[in-house]
């Protein structure tokens, strides 16, 4: 149960992780929105992300996994029954924030309860998140293939995915508390200050602003380059989502046998090229299978750098991995208002301001370098 909890979780964050690039161009459409307000609209999502993970480790540790779990799928469910009747932009801004603090408490607390007590949390990690690749895809695809790009009907049908595991949250008995009911921040302060931490969380800053630089922007990078949004939306589900779902299944098998901080090398390399190369296509075909194989790249990042991250602090574990996650949203903040900014107004400049994924990568090879150094 504590498994299907924690699995359940982590899909309906890949639902909503996903929903943002897949309702965006709809939404830019319907109230005239630009690149530049797009960014607006995801650093929103960000900040809410940030401030969730950041109170959400204490929570977790002070009061347990339950009452973090709960409360963020009810954030989520509040702002997806909302989201349709958003009367403008500012409206949509508000959303996105507190769909963000739902997220940001949500990922925190399914992560550190799959984690809890495992001797290969890295492998367990990457096994649990193939449900957010899995999420990742169901969004998209059921936009285009099952809801005719329909976005209401979206949010309708991830809310009432996200109450039924809010249910099967509030029906599993859970671990007590980590830290007795008692945080404190003076317990707390060795852990934050290991710079084995900071650095972890900084690798995590630069991969989630890839990732999340893929999921919110692909599809409008697509269709500016002449691709039909239908198509652009099933390069997303079908590619991006499918290539982190079977990354994740087969590199579970391989951290049993090699570090996680090799993993997490190779897969920086492989994200620097692919990446690279998929923003250089514009044929449906050639895109489709670049997405996939960048999907495939970035699978085992997140996961396993949480992997390393609870090995590393078991005793606050929560505290710990919310720092190290709230790192991954301010990345997902800044690449954002960089991406946005870099396109302005000109959905057709995205294909040069995505360049920041690239770029980030390389810049992931030689952290991870320090890291493994560090560990050592």
């Amino acid at each position: 149960m504590l498994i299907l909890a924690a699995v359940v979780a982590i899909f309906v964050y890949g639902m909503i992780a996903a929903m943002l690039g897949t309702i965006l161009p709809e939404l830019s459409n319907r109230f005239q929105l630009t690149p530049r307000q797009n960014g607006t609209i995801a650093l929103a999502q960000a900040i809410g992300l940030m401030l969730a993970s950041l109170a959400g480790g204490p929570l977790l540790d002070d009061f347990g996994f339950k009452i973090g779990l709960i409360a963020g799928l009810a954030l989520i469910f509040i702002a997806l029954l909302a989201l349709p009747r958003a009367s403008g932009y500012s409206a949509i801004v508000f959303l996105l924030f507190l769909l963000g603090l739902g997220g940001g408490v949500l990922v925190t607390g399914a992560n550190a309860l799959a984690s809890a007590g495992q001797a290969h949390a890295a492998s367990v990690l990457n096994l649990v998140n193939l449900f957010f690749g899995l999420g990742g895809l169901a969004t998209p695809f059921v936009s285009a293939n099952l809801l005719r790009g329909n976005w209401v009907r979206l949010c309708y049908t991830i809310a009432g995915f996200t109450i039924l595991t809010l249910g099967i949250q509030a029906l599993t008995q859970m671990p007590p508390p980590v830290s007795g009911g008692g945080f404190s921040l003076a317990e707390a302060g060795p852990v934050l200050g290991r710079p084995l931490l900071l650095m972890l969380g900084f690798f995590l800053f630069l991969y989630v602003g890839c990732e999340v630089g893929v999921w919110n922007w692909l599809v409008r990078h697509l269709v500016a380059q002449g691709v039909p949004e239908g198509k652009a939306l099933n390069i997303l589900s079908l590619g991006f989502a499918l290539g982190m779902l079977i990354g994740r299944v087969g590199v579970s098998r391989i951290l049993i046998h090699v570090p996680a901080v090799d993993v997490t090398l190779g897969a920086s390399i492989a994200m620097a090229v692919t990446t690279w190369l998929m923003l250089r296509v514009h044929r449906p075909g050639a895109a489709g299978v670049l997405v996939f194989l960048a999907g495939a790249a970035m699978a085992p990042v997140f996961p396993t750098t949480l992997g390393i991250v609870s090995g590393a602090f078991p005793t606050m574990r929560g505290t710990a991995l919310g720092v190290a996650i709230t790192f991954g949203w301010a990345g997902l903040a800044v690449s954002s208002r960089i991406i946005g900014s870099i396109a302005g107004g000109d959905p057709r400049r995205l294909r040069k301001a995505l360049l920041v994924i690239p770029v980030s990568s390389l810049i992931m090879i030689g952290l991870n370098l320090a890291i493994m150094a560090a560990m050592r």
